[in-house]
This record gives structure tokens, C-alpha cells and sequence, in this order.
């Protein structure tokens, strides 16, 4: 089949595609949730192949501009959703010259003639925040899509590109964009009263059975050749940790445009608040701010001190110094060469000092690498090391969503991580080797402190992994 086939096909049978699209509406209703849940509503948005528009109109932007490259298919959309806009265009020999905050590909990589000049097409259509979304059948259900058509049960469709998951990687990858995460959703793509719920709110989501999914979710990004120098603020929580303060002044290297550093203290029983302020005064040259929390637990501090930070950059440093200082220029380089948006610490890869983890906390630790993995869609080791970076901007942004999951966390490190990966920021980790403390003692309770990480884990995967489906009315379907 040429590509003008394809063209002819879907000129000739839009109003009987429409037909189709209604008669199996329960599907693309789910994926319509899908892409709710990950494009933000309010922003500027682009689909590919829009067909109707009805995608593009429930992901609810400020602009939505859609482009099929079948005239018929056009009118059918503007007529149907006047207020948004659309246009006749190709994205193999694109013209459109606009940039977007999300752009859309759902079901259609498996009908282009050529995906990777199509890929590389909508490089021009990405700014820095870009976020690409593609959805694509999954191969093993070729032969179930096929007896579908055969038993007229589908409309039937031309032969289709049956791509896996790789293939699709290593296209976006030849093209420079860098998979940020990647869903498998949809056991049971026709209404079943109970049974829908079962199976695509929770056996659909469940390690291993995922990968019978119906449909691949793709979110990357492209990746700019850019550095971006930036100033830095640097937060220091500390609660009992007076002998630490003036080595963390000492101890931290020279980097970025300017460094600001931020002590917020946490109501201590040994004068490290005290102590504090002496260092500044003894350090005249650094840009050293002071700050007392007014809540309790790091999660308020880091909070309250990121709200008062100047700098481009935000890093936390724990205050105990069991991850170096002298390290933190990894995490500055990595944020600053595009190499990740949200940048982790990870301590679990090293071999450590004697005494700096205890047996039961790296069992913990390992755990939760595995099951925030398993959450986010992106690879974790090490989701409780306390250095955390990213940009101040991108942290805003995070900030003004938090709702979507509450004030739950009094760690501070689950409230980021969750936050990152729901704005489709890519996380990646810079290896460190994790230090003895050379004052104080741990402030983590392994059981109490284990059972609550436990619980704001699941309370995440509800809202992350196992959201619970609106119940479908009949008369939607």
C-alpha cells in the first residue's frame, strides 16, 4: 500500500471511521483518561492525526491546535469543536511552524509510511519543557486486532506498522528524544460491568501482567545541546547537628553563577541554631541565610526554605553530611546539561563505611527503589537519599499541583518525587558513596519512621498507578 492508498483510505471513509469511533467509544474513553492524567489541562497542546478532535478536546487546553492530513476528516473536527484549531497538514512533510507544551500521537505511528522522518518532523514543534505523548497498540494483540476486523467487530484498517516498545525507543532515540516514562494500560478494551474495573484498573497495572496490555504510552522529551550556567540555592535542614554546620561551609565546592546557602533549623535541644549564626557571621563572604521552620519534620523545612531561595537551582544537602558536599557538583552539571530535570542521589550502588546504613534500612531502601520503579515508570535505587535537585521553575510548578496529592509526606522526598514524575520531569540518579556521620546520631526511626513510608507508598500507587475509573454510564457507551 503507497502512501497515497493510506491518504485515499481515510478520505473515503471519515464519516464511517466516526461511526466506528462511536461504536467502540469505551476505549478511546479510557485513553482519553490516560492522556488527561498525564497532560496537564490549561496547556498548549498538539495531536497529530486528530481525527474528530475528541482527544484533543479532553485533555481541555488553553490552545489546541489539530492536524490530520485527510480534508474530510478537518471539516468533521471543526465542525464538532469550533473552539479549538485545526488544519490540513502532514506530519511527514509538516508545515506548521508553532511550538507546544504537549504534543499527541495516539494510534498512529502503526499507519505512517515513514515514523522516523515523522519523528523527526516535530523536532521544530518542541521548546525545553516539550513533552511528546504516543500511545500504540501492543504487538502481541496483532492477532486479536486482526480476528476483530475479520468478524467485523473493528473497522477494518490497512496494514498497520506493528512496533514494540523498543522499536519505538530506539526511533525517538535515533531522533534525540529520551523516553521519560513508559505505560502499558488496557486488558479489557469493551465495557464489562465490574469486570472493567478489574481488569483495567487492577490486574492492567500489575507487574508482569502490564505487559499484555493493549496499549504502550510513550512520554520523552528532546534532548537540547545546551548548558545552561545557573545560580544555586542550597538548602541545609538541621536539627541537632551543631558539630556539622561549619564543615558543610568548609566543605562545600566552588560552582554555579552564585551560591546562596540556606540553613533552616529545626528546633534543636543542642544549640545548632546558635551555632548556625556563628558560622555565618565567622563566613562574611558566602551568601549564608539563616531561617528557623515553623512547622515540624524536614518535609516543612525544605518547603518553607525553597519558598525563600533566590537561586536557579534548589539542592538539598542534609545537614549530618553522610553524602559529601564535595559531591554536589555532579548534580549541578547534570541538572545544567539537560542531562535530567530532576536529579536524585543514589547511595546504593558504592560500597559504604561501616557504620552509615544499617542492615534492615538498606533492605527498606532497596525495596522502595523497586516499588517507586515500579510506580513512576522510571528507574529508581535510591529514593530516600536526601540530596534532591532541580530548577526552581520546575519546582513551581510542582508546588501549585501538590494538591493532587496532599501535604502527606514529612519526609520531603516522596512530596518531590511524586511531584516530578506526575509533571513528566525526567529523573535520573548521580551515584555517590555514602560517609559515616562524624557527629550526632541518626534521626530516622527504622520501624515507625518504615510503617509510615510504607503507608504514603501505597497511598501514592492509588493515585499514581491504580486510579479508580469514574463508573461508565451506559449511555456514554
Amino acid at each position: 500500500m503507497t502512501k497515497k492508498d493510506l491518504l485515499d483510505f481515510y478520505r473515503t471513509t471519515s464519516q464511517e471511521r466516526e461511526r466506528w469511533n462511536k461504536r467502540n467509544s469505551f476505549y478511546h474513553r479510557l485513553l482519553e483518561r490516560y492522556y488527561s492524567f498525564i497532560i496537564p489541562k490549561g496547556k498548549k497542546v498538539l495531536e497529530i492525526g486528530c481525527g474528530s478532535g475528541n482527544l484533543l478536546n479532553a485533555v481541555q487546553p488553553a490552545y489546541g491546535l489539530g492536524i490530520d492530513f485527510a480534508p474530510e476528516v478537518i471539516a468533521l473536527a471543526r465542525n464538532k469543536y469550533p473552539h479549538l484549531h485545526f488544519r490540513v497538514d502532514d506530519i511527514e512533510e509538516l508545515q506548521t511552524n508553532e511550538t507546544f507544551d504537549y504534543i499527541i500521537l495516539s494510534d498512529l505511528i502503526s499507519c505512517l509510511w515513514d515514523v522516523q522522518k515523522a519523528i523527526h518532523n516535530i523536532r521544530h514543534l518542541c521548546h525545553a519543557q516539550t513533552r511528546v505523548v504516543i500511545s500504540q497498540y501492543n504487538f502481541l494483540w496483532e492477532p486479536v486486532i486482526k480476528l476483530l476486523e475479520t468478524i467485523k467487530l473493528r473497522q477494518k484498517a490497512p496494514t498497520s506498522n506493528w512496533l514494540s516498545i523498543k522499536d519505538t525507543e530506539a526511533l525517538l532515540q535515533l531522533e534525540s528524544f529520551q523516553t521519560i516514562r513508559i505505560e502499558k494500560k488496557i486488558l479489557l478494551p469493551v465495557y464489562l460491568p465490574i469486570l472493567h474495573s478489574l481488569f483495567n484498573g487492577l490486574l492492567a497495572n500489575m507487574p508482569g501482567l502490564c505487559r499484555l496490555g493493549l496499549v504502550n504510552l510513550h512520554v520523552s522529551r528532546l534532548i537540547l545541546d545546551e548548558e545552561r550556567p545557573s545560580s544555586v540555592s542550597i538548602i541545609i535542614p538541621a536539627r541537632n547537628e551543631r558539630g556539622n554546620i561549619e564543615n558543610a561551609i568548609k566543605r562545600i565546592p566552588p560552582f554555579g553563577t552564585h551560591q546562596e546557602i540556606i540553613f533552616i533549623e529545626g528546633h534543636s535541644s543542642d544549640h545548632t541554631y546558635e551555632e548556625i549564626l556563628r558560622v555565618r557571621d565567622a563566613w562574611p563572604d558566602k551568601d549564608i541565610q539563616v531561617m528557623q521552620q515553623t512547622g515540624k519534620g524536614k518535609g516543612n523545612a525544605v518547603r518553607e526554605a525553597f519558598d525563600a531561595a533566590t537561586g536557579d537551582i534548589l539542592m538539598i544537602l542534609d545537614a549530618d553530611l553522610t553524602m559529601p558536599p564535595e559531591e554536589l557538583p555532579k548534580f549541578y552539571n547534570a541538572l545544567c546539561s539537560n542531562k535530567g530535570e530532576f536529579i536524585n542521589g543514589c547511595r546504593l550502588v558504592y560500597p559504604m563505611e561501616k557504620n552509615a546504613m544499617r542492615f534492615l534500612n538498606l533492605l527498606g531502601n532497596k525495596f522502595f527503589g523497586w516499588f517507586f520503579s515500579y510506580l513512576l515508570g522510571q528507574r529508581l535505587k535510591d529514593t530516600l537519599c536526601g540530596t534532591k535537585v532541580l530548577f526552581r521553575k520546575d519546582y513551581e510548578t510542582i508546588k501549585l499541583n501538590r494538591s493532587y496529592f496532599g501535604d502527606f509526606d514529612p519526609f520531603g522526598d516522596f512530596d518531590l518525587l511524586f511531584g516530578a514524575a506526575k509533571q513528566n520531569l525526567k529523573i535520573i540518579e548521580v551515584i555517590i558513596r555514602y560517609k559515616d556521620r562524624a557527629y550526632g546520631s541518626t534521626q530516622i526511626s527504622r520501624f515507625r519512621h518504615g510503617i509510615l513510608l510504607l503507608k504514603m507508598s501505597f497511598f501514592a500507587a492509588k493515585k499514581i498507578k491504580f486510579t479508580e475509573f469514574l463508573p461508565f454510564a451506559r449511555k456514554n457507551h
